[in-house]
């Protein structure tokens, strides 16, 4: 048993000091469970995108004036590595050195350093560039690496940490796009594509719905598994490059845990979904009844409601400072999904879930607006659009 005094900046900027008994073993020892974490909500990091861009889709727990509270540890509530692991049957998984690439907009000051203050905290393996593990680049894979911004920033932070929690022994491409165009940002995806060892490559943005005759040439990557957000507004219709024909569009949940048990998983209220007027549904998801007469999304889900799920992230709050936050969004689920395609090993396509639906938690409550056609915004036995096929269990659907 470990007393912890935890300080954190609660609410509207008064400072709480806790002392914590925990009596966790291994990596989550050392993670506070802090009796109070009041006045904190979600709030997105990035701006609404303009036609032809795209926007980041992670939302962080923020006090009354918006400000990311300080923290010294991970909050009580977000979710841990080992919780995540557990919640997925993804314990005891190898990821055998794969490599998962990431696709963000703009630069980030401090990535290794934060990277590695969340690595270190929870006992993962060094990944940094001087071990081989971690690769930063622009998006022409050379080392002229755009400008910081906090937002994308943060994106990128719960993308890293989140394919961190998922896979920790996977190596890691970040690619920075030198803008948030889909041009820039489509750019990068194929550089990431041409890396060596990238079986999955997460992309957590998206824009108004795009046809793949004007952007899939970025997206279309046989033998890659190319994860993408399906949005954080609910049901509103297709959203690129989720409505890709090429990609695995991932929808999110909200998932509550008791230290490392499952209890509940449902649709998460903001959970993106909705049929595309553009492309052609992908193989296999005929079978499954969406009502769309085209793609369909999501095809998959996993965790992404930041009050109840959302993850723990060491973050920037600006150019140079960093801090313990609570991260959510479809942004938090895509990476986790790209991870377990990276664990499965398998031939990384987005047909395989559908030929596999039984090794996924199929996900029956919930709702995330109202729609035409109840499947598209309504949980249910089999495929809806939030939750796509459900969320994983084990990397047998992947």
């Amino acid at each position: 048993m470990k007393k912890r005094l935890i300080a954190a900046l609660i609410g509207a900027g008064a400072l709480a000091i806790t002392t914590v008994t925990t009596g966790f073993q291994g990596a989550d020892a050392a993670t506070p469970r802090l009796t109070h974490v009041s006045g904190l909500h979600a709030q997105r990091v990035c701006a609404k995108p303009t036609a032809g861009h795209a926007a980041c889709l992670s939302k962080v727990m923020v006090n009354g004036k918006g400000a990311i509270p300080q923290a010294s540890a991970p909050l009580s509530t977000a979710l841990s590595p080992t919780q995540l692991k557990a919640a997925y049957g993804l314990t005891g998984t190898n990821g055998a050195g794969r490599t998962v690439a990431i696709v963000d907009a703009y630069g980030y000051t401090n990535l290794s350093r934060d990277l590695t203050i969340y690595r270190n905290f929870y006992g993962m393996p060094a990944c940094t560039t001087g071990n081989g593990c971690l690769k930063v680049m622009d998006q022409n894979g050379g080392s002229n690496l755009p400008r910081n911004n906090v937002g994308w920033s943060q994106e990128q932070a719960l993308d890293l940490d989140a394919v961190s929690a998922a896979c920790p022994d996977c190596k890691i491409v970040m690619v920075q796009a030198k803008s948030a165009s889909f041009a820039d940002l489509g750019t990068a995806v194929n550089t990431a594509a041409r890396q060596a060892g990238v079986v999955a490559i997460s992309n957590s943005y998206g824009g108004s719905d795009a046809p793949d005759s004007t952007y899939g040439v970025y997206y279309n990557h046989p033998g890659i598994a190319v994860t993408a957000s399906t949005g954080d507004n609910g049901y509103q219709g297709g959203s690129y490059p989720a409505s890709s024909t090429y990609v695995t569009a991932v929808g999110g949940t909200t998932l509550k845990m008791s230290g490392n048990t499952r209890v509940s998983e449902t649709v998460w209220s903001g959970a993106g979904s909705g049929c595309s007027t553009y492309n052609a549904a992908i193989a296999g998801s005929s079978a499954f009844n969406t009502g769309c007469a085209k793609r369909a999304m999501a095809d998959v889900s996993a965790a992404a409601d930041p009050n109840t799920g959302g993850l723990s992230v060491y973050s920037p709050t600006t150019a140079k400072n960093s801090t313990w936050s609570q991260y959510g969004g479809t942004s938090e689920s895509a990476p986790i999904i790209a991870s377990v395609y990276a664990l499965a090993g398998g031939g990384y396509s987005n047909t395989t879930p559908y030929q596999h639906p039984a090794n996924l938690n199929d996900i029956t409550s919930g709702s995330n607006g109202s729609c035409p056609t109840t499947q598209w915004c309504n949980a249910r036995s089999g495929w809806d659009g939030p939750s796509g096929l459900g969320t994983p269990n084990g990397t047998g659907a992947f």
